[in-house]
């Protein structure tokens, strides 16, 4: 009977050992909540940049065995690009993981804006690498969000530079056919002002979701010729858009669009006959043979683990999605620095984010040297760098046809501040001090 005991004793504590293995396996984990549209007239655009999201997180754990020993674990939840089935996924996930959601990256820009306000009680940061309010790149208000590498306001600055060198803008038209949403209204201020400052007259043509009517849109275009015209779309939108611009004779070798209306999915529908169309870049187009994708192959698709095709790895969208979750996985080891190697809560990750630094070296290192601009932020800029230049569709793929432009930080910083007090004032939010956190 006494040996019947020991061993029931001895199989217990394998059993509570094994409990506590697991459990530590379990709450040494970071969770990333990854808010996607894998479905819906944004599909083809919202696929490749969650597939480059993913396989980063996924190359991570394969290469590195997580981030400091802490292994990534992640979700998807599909939005649909719909605002309110962001908010339900946000509610849903932000609570998951030992320690909570590391941080969302929306890819949306009207999810974003419902969602800030949540931000602050929650305390989760908001990564919007290359979209969201343009405003919260002041941190001194935007706590919690991280516009990163580039807002729209930045993007509009940049495009209005680059079609001033083709000759003065005075008594000249643009035409900004933009979607019907927070996200194609973003802008409009900044365009405002510079029609006021060049003297040019802005067209401002809206185009409603999901943006597969345009007919009366582009007739409006062929009526009016403005000199050029700025694209602002997304999804289904932007092929159309391009489609219609060829059926009315528009030139595309005068269209600029935005950094998400520059895309494969975007040209390829209409093939050879978008050839001469162009948009932002974002610092990165569809380069395929950076450090990094060298490791994708090795890691992941050499061994069948990669989440899409193998030849759609590089692709623009891709990239973007990629470069997303490397900015996540980048504050957290810059968090882990001060809080040390565990799961970190997201008010720690927002630390990380608020104080990255990523010169040339560390871009090298990562193997994403040529594809991202080095960035540093601060309390009071989150959005830590500001450059772009064009690519140009050929018909068979996008290259760079411009030299490296800078957004007027001086000319945008104004407009950045007065609309963040704004906000401030209206949501009675506590302004930050950087002087004193710096």
């Amino acid at each position: 009977m006494k040996t019947r005991w020991k061993t029931a004793g001895l199989a217990c504590a394998i059993a509570a050992a094994f409990t506590a293995g697991g459990a530590f396996a379990q709450a040494n984990e970071q969770f990333v909540p990854v808010l996607v549209y894998r479905t819906g007239a944004y599909a083809p655009n919202g696929v490749p940049w969650a597939n480059g999201f993913v396989d980063y997180l996924k190359l991570i754990n394969e290469r590195d065995g997580g981030i400091g020993g802490v292994k990534l674990t992640y979700e998807e939840c599909e939005t649909g690009y719909a605002t309110d089935r962001g908010v339900e996924c946000y509610e849903r996930l932000k609570g998951k993981g030992p320690t909570g959601a590391t941080g969302f990256n929306s890819l949306s820009t009207g999810i974003t804006y419902a969602l800030t306000d949540k931000t602050f009680g929650d305390k989760i940061p908001m990564f919007t690498t290359g979209y969201g309010r343009s405003e919260s790149a002041d941190g001194s208000v935007f706590k919690w969000n991280f516009p990163l590498l580039g807002t729209y306001w930045s993007a509009a600055d940049m495009l209005v530079q680059h079609v001033a060198k083709k000759g003065s803008l005075k008594g000249k038209k643009i035409a900004l056919v933009y979607h019907d949403s927070p996200f194609g209204k973003e802008p409009i201020p900044v365009l405002e002002e510079h029609a006021k400052k060049h003297g040019f007259e802005l067209l401002k043509l809206p185009v409603t979701h999901p943006g597969v009517e345009q007919k009366a849109t582009w007739l409006q275009v062929r009526q009016q010729r403005p000199d050029y015209v700025f694209l602002w779309g997304w999804g289904v939108m932007n092929s159309t858009a391009i489609r219609e611009a060829i059926n009315v004779s528009y030139p595309r070798l005068q269209m600029f669009g935005v950094w998400w209306s520059a895309a494969e999915p975007d040209v390829l529908p209409a093939e050879m006959a978008a050839k001469g169309y162009n948009g932002l870049s974002l610092g990165h187009s569809n380069e395929k043979n950076a450090g990094v994708h060298k490791d994708l192959m090795k890691v992941l698709y050499d061994k069948n683990k990669g989440t899409g095709k193998k030849e759609d790895v590089g692709h623009v969208l891709y990239n973007r999605g990629m470069i997303s979750a490397m900015l996540l996985v980048e504050s957290v080891v810059k968090a882990q620095t001060k809080f040390g190697k565990k799961p970190l809560t997201g008010e720690q990750v927002r630390w990380g984010a608020e104080n990255l630094n990523l010169d040339a070296a560390r871009l090298k290192a990562l193997g994403f040297d040529g594809i991202v601009q080095p960035l540093k932020t601060s309390c009071a800029d989150h959005e830590g760098t500001r450059k772009a230049r064009v690519h140009t569709w050929d018909g068979t793929t996008w290259s760079y046809t411009s030299d490296w432009y800078e957004a007027d930080n001086k000319f945008l910083r104004p407009m950045v501040e007065a609309q963040a007090r704004k906000y401030a004032a209206e949501k009675k939010v506590e302004v930050r001090d950087c002087k004193k956190e710096s």
